[in-house]
């Protein structure tokens, strides 16, 4: 069977493709009803960990805080700086690795596939082969983590994508006609739980080419869900460390339906206070005038759109934001804006999206599906040819100036082009003679650079390498070895060489020439 695995902040979604189709896969839970999704929750409870569904309802059967200990979001756990495998988490009484705990949360997806979906008989059968996608954004060790887990999980994945190219070969899919030798080119707006990424993808027949590429690591349906609880409490009088953690919970867990249930024509959204915080409830139910809700929401939908307008500019052509809020490309290449993900089905993103760029705004009509639609149909062999970029700039820290300052040295930018379908990894080198006994290697990801060259916006250290010059070192501890300037035109020949592969990951091999030796180091890992 292939499926697209779409493993979101709140929820995960799978599709699977089926003979030119691609149906998002329902699931059953434990009071026997169906969702076209399975919750990203883990929970403990007596020392056992469960996931998804099963997690869900630990935690609605507790009864007082300690019973059970319940996460949510733990997605967000792969966007911190220090992720890593083996980076601990402690879920309740529960210690574990980072690594593990998304390996045995996937797991159970997989399980959920075969024991409790949708998919037919017939492909029950078959071996799982599944595509995945990332944030646009996402650093090398996020990439690493979540490839590395979709293997130990069995789910065997092929390719992994980025969840704005994945919802280009939706759009293809769904909207072909829409698509003209003139306007070729779509913005695909993508709100999910935890993240937000705007990409431009020009397409043209099967082939989709990532132009450009932007976004906010942490922006999306869970902050949202922050400001509509803040919002109940202030109305209740109550302060958040008033509230259990296990009923503040249900609360955020009542806050998140509500908001799913809006639609253009609500005037009011109300929370049953009761249910959610018990005899610690002011009164039996909160309502909010939903304009309330949305003016508070606001200043993350403009956050929203202000990080998708460098991905808007870099159209040829375009003249920028005018004074009436007219949209920011004066060509009639776009076919249109593409809005998808699970938090954008919230009416005020539609609606603040369409006042600033007009009519050209389109909802995919499945829109917290669409991301895995797309791994579907990119994992079905449907024809479709993706050139992806790398997103983001990664480097290495320098001396400059024979060391009276530190430079950042970029090797693949943001606009490098990703190795495609049979094509080489892409492979940059550097020769120089050492200047030191001890090479120290700072590497570093970020979102963007400054005019000047130095890094800004969302950085992760992605490596910290040591490597001996000086052949007689190469044995010992490096750590404990003084980094010392030696002369430069007598030192030896090193080579660095960086190899980026078509999952958006660089390995780095550092060479003695002269010594015949070297050292390979993965990036994240």
């Amino acid at each position: 069977m292939r499926l697209g695995i779409d493993f979101g902040t709140t929820r995960t979604v799978v599709a699977s493709a089926d003979r030119g189709n691609y149906p998002v896969l329902g699931f059953v839970d434990d009071a026997g009803d169906s969702h076209d999704w399975i919750p990203s929750v883990v929970a403990e409870r007596d020392g056992e960990l469960l996931f998804g569904f099963d997690a869900l309802a630990a935690g609605a059967r507790a009864s007082r805080s300690g019973e059970v200990s319940v996460v949510r979001s733990f997605k967000r756990l792969l966007a911190e700086t220090d992720a890593t495998f083996a980076r601990p988490v402690r879920i309740g009484s529960v210690e574990i690795a980072t690594g593990e705990l998304l390996t045995r949360f996937l797991a159970s997806v997989r399980d959920a596939v075969l024991e409790r979906s949708t998919l037919s008989d017939a492909a029950r059968g078959e071996g799982i082969r599944s595509v995945v996608a990332v944030p646009a954004n996402a650093s090398g060790a996020q990439r690493l983590l979540t490839l590395d887990a979709f293997r130990r999980a069995e789910l065997n994945p092929t390719a992994i994508l980025n969840e704005p190219s994945a919802a280009g070969f939706e759009y293809t899919h769904r909207h072909r006609d829409t698509l003209t030798s003139r306007r070729d080119h779509v913005v695909v707006y993508d709100l999910g739980g935890g993240t937000f990424d705007a990409s431009l993808v020009r397409m043209r027949g099967a082939s989709h080419e990532v132009l450009a590429t932007a976004g906010v690591n942490r922006l999306g349906g869970d902050d949202f869900d922050r400001i509509i609880v803040d919002l109940v409490l202030a109305k209740a009088k109550l302060a958040e460390a008033e509230v259990e953690p296990i009923a503040l919970a249900r609360l955020r867990e009542q806050c998140r339906d509500a908001k799913e249930r809006l639609n253009p024509s609500s005037r009011k959204l109300s929370i049953d206070l009761e249910a959610a915080l018990g005899d610690a409830a002011p009164q039996a139910e909160i309502a909010i005038a939903v304009s309330e809700v949305y003016e508070a929401c606001a200043p993350l939908v403009e956050a929203s759109i202000e990080a998708m307008l460098p991905v808007m500019t870099r159209l040829e052509g375009s003249e920028g934001m005018t004074e009436d809020g007219e949209a920011p490309f004066a060509r009639d290449d776009i076919a249109g804006i593409y809005v998808v993900g699970g938090a954008s089905e919230l009416p005020i993103v539609g609606r603040a999206l369409r006042a600033r760029f007009g009519r050209r705004v389109h909802r995919s009509p499945y829109a917290s599906g669409a991301i895995a639609i797309g791994l579907a149909i990119a994992g079905a062999d449907a024809g479709f040819e993706l050139v992806d970029r790398f997103s983001r700039t990664f480097g290495v820290f320098r001396e400059g100036h024979d060391g009276s300052e530190i430079t950042f040295d970029p090797i693949f930018t943001r606009d490098t082009v990703l190795p495609g379908a049979g094509a080489g990894p892409v492979a940059f080198r550097r020769r120089y003679r050492a200047a030191h006994n001890v090479g120290h290697f700072r590497f570093l990801e970020c979102s963007s650079m400054t005019d000047d060259g130095r890094p800004r916006g969302h950085m992760v250290f992605s490596g910290d390498v040591l490597f001996p010059f000086e052949p007689r070192l190469g044995d010992r501890d490096l750590s404990a070895v003084r980094v010392e300037r030696t002369s430069g035109e007598s030192g030896p020949r090193i080579e660095e060489e960086y190899v980026l592969d078509e999952h958006g990951l660089v390995a780095v091999t550092i060479k003695n020439l002269d010594a015949g030796f070297e050292r390979v180091f993965q990036l994240g890992a």
